[in-house]
């Protein structure tokens, strides 16, 4: 007879290596395009205006922003596997559209297609990994979880330079998509196994219903806490998705190769990704409210280095520092939202949550477009560290600390 289920990472140390293994496919859906889509618009589909550039960047935000509110919402009610298989059969078509595409639509189109994947599997292996840890190492799972995403991103989109400065910029660098996508969708299918029952584990005694409505207005206003971890989140995804568009076209402007452009493209995942295995943890020794409002100030920081710099050295300090400073924030927001959802209604918390911090994929794309065309792309990395000091104030200001054994 299987021994009964119990909540932390060493009781369930299988299942959850399979699910971080699994959001670093995730990731890696993302780094396969992250180096090369800006300059297939410029040399592939002869694109000019920066905002029609950006249009898959927002496509994706949108898109994605939508499926995590599905993906916490289905998931409460059928369960968390059938959520994350659906969301890579979404995937898959991905790197194949993007391959044959006869013109830039397509490439929007493989966005949107993107977006869903990744709303749907991303915030799926999210919940079913803190169901399986419970609240004591919230911040370390989330550490590990998110590490493994952004470090698959970085190095996926380091190989996908160097493949594409090899074979092209079409169709070698997304192979790397098509073998993710098969692989995960093996994987989810035959090997994972559903989370939801542990919730029971967490919250013996019924949790007082909630509201649908009710939880959209305590993560986007009403909730401190939560609201403002929608707000750093959004802020936080605002830089990644300025970066997606805006900096291989600003790095290529003053004269650097593909592989240059691969190498500072990578940095800014790497970072993110292997300072996550730390910043997790600290989360839970520190606290959550000392990383969300350090990481903002950061990334305001390493924004202006980058809008300043003209030389390589200055951008790999920006990129790094950047990387950091997203490293800070991220588990925490997650480790805050799951510290004030109760567990009867955590999934859809967290699917709102990420709605409004992936909608920042979209306000990075209009932002840097709009101010890449009027103004160039220096200012709109200006804009974007403008931005992040802002957002910086006002969760120090407004965000409490959630860690259920601190003051």
């Amino acid at each position: 007879m299987a021994p009964p289920p119990r909540l932390g990472l060493r009781p369930n140390a299988a299942q959850f290596t399979l699910l971080v293994v699994i959001n670093a496919l995730v990731g890696g859906m993302v780094g396969q395009q992250q180096t090369t889509l800006p300059l297939l618009a410029e040399q592939v589909f002869s694109l000019r205006g920066y905002s029609w550039v950006f249009a898959y960047v927002a496509a994706f935000g949108v898109s994605k922003a939508a499926s995590n509110y599905l993906a916490g919402l289905l998931s409460d009610r059928y369960g968390r596997k059938p959520v994350l298989l659906t969301g890579w059969l979404f995937g898959l078509p991905v790197p194949l559209l993007i391959m044959w595409a006869p013109s830039w639509e397509w490439i929007i189109a493989a966005n949107i297609l993107l977006g869903l994947n990744q709303g749907l599997a991303w915030t799926t292996t999210v919940t079913m990994k803190i169901d399986l840890v419970g609240p004591r190492q919230r911040g370390l799972a989330m550490g590990l979880n998110e590490a493994a995403g952004y470090l698959a991103v970085s190095l996926t989109s380091l190989t996908a330079g160097w493949i594409a400065a090899q074979h092209g910029l079409r169709p070698a660098p997304f192979l790397l998509g098509v073998a993710y996508a098969v692989l995960a969708l093996v994987l989810v299918a035959f090997f994972v196994r559903e989370t939801r029952g542990f919730v029971a584990l967490e919250a013996p005694a019924p949790a007082p219903a909630r509201s649908n409505a009710g939880i959209i207005a305590d993560v986007t206003w009403r909730h401190p806490a939560l609201s403002s971890a929608s707000v750093a989140g959004m802020a936080n995804n605002l830089n990644f998705g300025l970066s997606w568009g805006v900096f291989p076209l600003l790095f290529a402007g003053a004269g650097l190769g593909l592989r240059e452009i691969g190498l500072l493209v990578a940095l800014y995942p790497l970072v993110w990704g292997c300072g996550q295995l730390a910043t997790g943890w600290i989360s839970d020794h520190v606290g959550r409210r000392p990383l969300v409002v350090g990481g903002m100030a950061l990334q305001a920081l390493a924004l202006a280095v980058l809008a300043w710099s003209t030389v390589m050295p200055g951008w790999v300090a920006g990129t790094m520092l950047l990387g950091l400073g997203s490293a800070m924030v991220y588990p925490a927001l997650l480790a805050v939202i799951g510290d004030v959802a109760a567990p009867a209604w955590r999934g859809r918390a967290v699917g709102v949550y990420r709605v409004w911090r992936d909608l920042g994929y979209t306000a990075g794309a209009l932002l840097g477009g709009v101010t890449a065309d009027t103004l160039g792309l220096h200012s709109a990395v200006w804009a974007a560290a403008g931005l992040s000091a802002l957002v910086a104030l006002l969760v120090a200001r407004r965000l409490p600390e959630t860690h259920p054994g601190l003051p």
